[in-house]
């Protein structure tokens, strides 16, 4: 039986030399691969009540709209700016070299909706960490975070878990 990570694609020096990047896109395309990472985000949730599943733009929305359906939970899309077509509201947060801005409708989440937050990777944590952020400024309690894969090198975990969240990964890659 193969493991999550051997569905995971690795292409080195992408987007810059020194780069490993890890692609999901063979595990989304696997049909095997792709039901076991979603009863893998799901599996550690079970029980648990969530008004909402979060998925960060753009691998966040195919894994967070499916674990939103076993969940029975309503799923809100983190987008980038100017990317939602209604009222927004925005958090900002720092790239290595400048800002950038998540969105999402300022209606997406009400005063004390559970949320559970997902994308495809963690690695320094710093759009997770917005996103919880804008989802609590919202309203809404983020009460876990779960991803496919965690790069620990860059301590995202570390960060989420500092603010107070439960992280759960289904695998993890050393280095970038």
């Amino acid at each position: 039986m193969k493991k999550i990570e051997d569905y995971i694609r690795t292409i080195p020096d992408y987007p810059k030399p020194g780069i490993l990047f890890r692609d999901i896109t063979t595990l989304l395309g696997d049909a095997r691969g792709f039901v076991a990472a979603v009863n893998g985000l799901v599996q550690h949730h079970v029980g648990a009540r969530f008004d909402h599943v979060a998925g960060i733009e753009a691998r966040g929305f195919i894994l967070g709209g499916a674990v939103a359906h076993e969940l029975k939970a309503g799923f809100i899309p983190v987008r980038k700016k100017g990317k939602l077509p209604w009222q927004v509201i925005g958090q900002e947060y720092q790239l290595e070299y400048g800002t950038d801005c998540i969105e999402i409708h300022k209606d997406a989440v009400k005063p004390g909706d559970k949320v559970l937050l997902v994308d495809d990777l963690i690695a320094t944590g710093g759009t997770a960490e917005a996103a919880i952020k804008l989802i609590e400024r919202a309203g809404g309690q983020v009460l876990a975070c779960s991803f496919v894969i965690d790069l620990p090198d860059l301590g995202g975990r570390a960060r989420l878990e500092a603010m107070g969240k439960p992280v759960l990964s289904l695998c993890a890659f050393e280095g970038h």
